[in-house]
C-alpha cells in the first residue's frame, strides 16, 4: 500500500472521528468552525488526489468528496440532532461508499464489472433501508414515549382525584372548623 493511500485512509478516519466528536448539540460558532475545518480537510484531500492520474485519481476524488459530504451531514446532525438529520448522515455515508465502490469497479471489465456495480448498489440500498427503518423506529418510539407519558399523567391525575375523594369523605366525620381544616389539608395533599 503506498503512502498516499495510507494518508487518504487516515484522512477519512479523521473526518469520521472529527464529525463524530461533534455529534453532540453544537453552538452556532462551533458549527461554523466545523464547516471551515471540513472544507479545509477536503481541500487538503483534493490536493492529494491531484498528484494521481487515471482511475486512482477518480477513486481518490470520490473518497474526498464523499468524506466531505459525510462530515457535513454528521455536522448537521450534531447541530440539529433529529431523527431526520441522523438519517441524512447515514444516507450520505451510504452514497459516499457507493461512489467510491463504483469508481473501484471501473478497474474491471465485463461481467466482473457488472457484478461489482450490482454489489455496490446492493450495499448502498441495504444501508439506506436500515437507516430509514432506524429513523421510523426512532419516530415511533418518540410517539410511543409521548403517549406513555400522557397515560402516566392521566393515571396520576386519576389516582390523586380518587385519593382526594376518599380523604374528603373521611372529613365528613368532622364538623365545623375541623371539617374545613381537614378538607383543606386533603386539597393540599392531593393537589386539588
Amino acid at each position: 500500500m503506498n503512502t498516499f493511500s495510507i494518508n487518504v485512509i487516515a484522512l477519512a478516519v479523521s473526518l469520521t472521528f472529527s464529525a463524530g466528536a461533534m455529534a453532540q448539540s453544537l453552538s452556532k460558532s462551533d458549527y461554523k468552525a466545523g464547516k471551515n475545518k471540513i472544507s479545509a480537510e477536503y481541500k487538503l484531500a483534493k490536493a492529494g488526489c491531484d498528484s494521481l492520474s487515471g482511475n486512482p485519481s477518480e477513486i481518490c476524488m470520490a473518497g474526498a468528496k464523499g468524506n466531505e459530504r459525510v462530515a457535513l451531514a454528521e455536522l448537521e446532525a450534531g447541530y440539529k440532532p433529529t431523527p431526520e438529520t441522523r438519517y441524512q448522515a447515514r444516507v450520505a455515508r451510504a452514497e459516499a461508499d457507493y461512489d467510491v465502490a463504483k469508481e473501484r469497479c471501473d478497474d474491471r471489465a465485463g461481467n466482473t464489472k457488472d457484478v461489482c456495480l450490482k454489489e455496490a448498489k446492493s450495499a448502498e440500498i441495504a444501508v439506506k433501508s436500515d437507516a430509514k427503518a432506524q429513523m421510523k423506529t426512532s419516530e415511533a418510539n418518540a410517539t410511543a414515549n409521548e403517549k406513555s407519558d400522557d397515560a402516566s399523567k392521566d393515571a396520576t391525575k386519576d389516582k390523586l382525584a380518587a385519593g382526594y375523594r376518599v380523604a374528603k369523605e373521611k372529613c365528613d366525620t368532622y364538623a365545623g372548623n375541623a371539617k374545613d381544616v381537614c378538607v383543606n389539608e386533603a386539597k393540599v395533599r392531593f393537589g386539588q
